[in-house]
């Protein structure tokens, strides 16, 4: 792992412990879902679904993917998308670099960016897209729907094996004002929280 996104890791580990009940129950659920794919030796692929695919799918994707390193769970490749492709707003890329992530903004209209989290992993590549652009895999993975309108708007997730129910508040709702930053940041290490949970428990 990166240095500084190690010493954020160690911090997040620790806020484990305040999740809900409730939201334990669904993290279990997709951590088994995860542990019986590589007990078949597939691999375990999630998609995060929000509405615009701009701020917590994206997040999600991304502290997934360093949460399964983070354990040493290999086999685990995870993606975001949304009902509507947007862009991944960059207020929600600065938060991911603040906790330690290393980004390369390609450019674009919807940008492209390359996301690394250690040295010796593959890069990561985040753009907003719709769940079911090709990009994503269409069969057999978990669908965990981060925000409540996009659940709403799925009632089915083709394809889909697992399909989970995690809503995140949207840190949108600060943008622009004193609060944005604190509001990205906690919603960062909320979602770091979670999926460090998750994945100790999908080993």
């Amino acid at each position: 792992m990166h240095a500084r996104l190690r010493e954020y890791i160690k911090s997040a580990l620790l806020r484990t412990h305040a999740i809900a009940a409730t939201r334990k129950t669904t993290l279990e659920a997709v951590a088994r879902f995860v542990a019986s794919k590589r007990a078949a030796g597939e691999a375990a692929e999630l998609i995060f679904i929000c509405t615009h695919n701009s701020r917590r799918s994206q997040m999600a994707e991304l502290w997934a993917a360093a949460a399964a390193r983070h354990f040493g769970i290999d086999g685990v490749r995870t993606f975001s998308g949304g009902t509507q492709a947007t862009v991944f707003d960059p207020r929600a890329v600065a938060a991911m670099e603040r906790a330690g992530f290393l980004v390369r903004n390609l450019g674009g209209e919807n940008p492209r960016y390359r996301v690394t989290f250690s040295e010796d992993a593959p890069e990561l590549e985040c753009f907003s897209k719709t769940y079911d652009d090709p990009f994503n895999p269409a069969q057999g993975f978990a669908a965990i729907m981060t925000c409540s309108d996009a659940d709403e708007a799925c009632p089915v997730v083709l394809g889909a094996a697992l399909r989970a129910r995690l809503p995140y508040d949207d840190p949108k709702v600060a943008d622009g004002t004193p609060e944005e930053v604190s509001r990205y940041d906690a919603r960062c290490l909320q979602i770091a929280a979670e999926m460090l949970y998750l994945f100790s428990r999908a080993t």
